[in-house]
């Protein structure tokens, strides 16, 4: 990938320090001077391969919102004349951060497409491991790391032979990938040791216990839900208390974590609707249930996942 200045840049940068033509623009596109979520936006529209309505996606919000917060940012970097350069390695940590928040977010987005599309997923991997190297003290790229291999040892069996989503409850443990799970498992076990965790530490944790469990009903749900409640203090997001209301339902029963959901406003971000539908059927909601799932099958992309909220939704009444 040739260096460029992406558009409303002006200059040269110099090639020195990050040792990756791709990883040199994150890191200067995650600059200082624009608030930390437009630095991510930026980076994720400009330089990891996401179309608008991804970014928007990612983000929570509407695609004709998220054009309009692109569209001001790139403004600002030509109106306040922000330079276009390669930060020195000292100005890196402060960086770091949105770095690793757009390189998981670019995994995700391409978690979520057809096989023959994934190219997303491997090179968020192999920018997770240059960062490692470049960046060995620092806990939170390594649990990035582990986080992302955790998550892949288990990407092939997201999607059956037919494109249909298997939930992980129905996933063929067999085949998920053990070097992978026992790369990552390594690199939670050396965050562990520092005790200073963070966001993706925490998160890399949650996919380990997930891996060590020989079957879903063998899930450490407990420990998971302390980990949830860990994570929740030092990154108190919607989507966060979101998964701990999912933990919380599976160790305390559906309707615990049907009254925790209820309290979240997240009407839009599918996920919510089908984990509301998952517990409203476990609770003999039924009908309800369908409604949720098809309200979540109507915000969801294109694709396995709104194809598989669909067949619930017809499936829910029973």
């Amino acid at each position: 990938m040739a260096v460029a200045s992406p558009p409303g840049w002006n200059g040269a940068p110099s090639t020195e320090g990050v040792p990756d033509d791709r990883l040199r623009l994150i890191f200067t596109c995650c600059h200082p001077s624009l608030a930390p979520q437009s630095q991510v936006e930026l980076t994720l529209r400009l330089l990891c391969g996401l179309s608008t309505a991804e970014v928007a996606r990612a983000f929570l919000t509407a695609e004709p919102t998220m054009a309009k917060r692109l569209v001001r940012t790139k403004h600002k970097i030509k109106a306040a004349n922000i330079p276009y350069r390669i930060p020195e390695e000292h100005e890196l940590p402060d960086r770091l951060r949105s770095v690793l928040i757009a390189i998981y977010l670019m995994y995700t987005t391409g978690q979520g497409k057809p096989e023959a599309e994934t190219d997303l997923c491997s090179e968020s991997i192999r920018l997770g491991r240059l960062l490692r190297r470049l960046m060995p003290d620092e806990l939170e790229v390594a649990g990035l790391l582990a986080l992302l291999l955790l998550t892949e040892s288990r990407r092939r069996t997201r999607i059956d032979e037919h494109g249909a989503l298997v939930l992980l409850r129905d996933q063929n443990r067999a085949e998920w990938n053990r070097a992978l799970i026992d790369e990552g498992h390594a690199l939670v076990r050396s965050c562990l040791h520092r005790n200073q965790p963070g966001p993706f530490q925490l998160q890399a944790a949650i996919a380990a216990v997930h891996a060590d469990a020989a079957s879903f009903d063998e899930t450490d749900w407990t420990q998971i839900l302390t980990l949830y409640e860990q994570l929740i203090v030092v990154a108190p997001t919607p989507v966060v208390a979101l998964n701990r209301a999912v933990a919380l339902g599976e160790v305390r029963g559906p309707a615990a974590g049907l009254r925790e959901i209820d309290t979240l406003s997240l009407t839009g971000y599918y996920p919510f609707h089908a984990a509301r539908a998952e517990f409203l059927l476990r609770h003999g909601r039924r009908d309800e249930a369908a409604g949720a799932f098809r309200r979540a099958a109507e915000l969801a992309p294109p694709g396995p996942e709104r194809n598989f909220l669909q067949s619930r939704a017809k499936q829910a009444p029973g």
